[in-house]
């Protein structure tokens, strides 16, 4: 089979061209024969936790959220479930320094008040 786009020679069972990426066809079904399993990418919670609570914890977050997909086209499983444990855990990492940073900071704020009432 040749690449429509690039004319690169591609196994006949290739999904995916090899020298330009191209779609050539539907990806393969799951070996197993069962129902396709979903593995969570935690994107749009890594964002949240990058913006509202700590971006310097959220960036890792967000760069294994961005790996989970293209493991999984790719067939790596086995990673795709890694970089999505990894997401998961970079999200509540950054939501608890975030919140930890918020109640120090209004504690901070009571004393300072308190005491300037003095």
């Amino acid at each position: 089979m040749y690449c429509p786009k690039c004319g690169a020679p591609n196994d006949d069972n290739a999904w995916k061209c090899v020298q330009c990426q191209t779609i050539l066809q539907q990806a393969p079904p799951p070996a197993s024969g069962g129902p396709a399993e979903v593995i969570p990418n935690y994107l749009w919670q890594a964002i949240v936790a990058t913006i509202c609570c700590c971006w310097p914890l959220g960036i890792p977050a967000i760069v294994y959220a961005a790996q989970v997909n293209s493991k999984v086209v790719q067939g790596d499983l086995v990673g795709a479930r890694q970089s999505s444990k990894n997401a998961k855990m970079w999200c509540w990492i950054a939501f608890g320094a975030g919140i930890a940073v918020g109640l120090i900071y209004g504690v901070f704020m009571l004393v300072t008040i308190l005491l300037q009432n003095r």
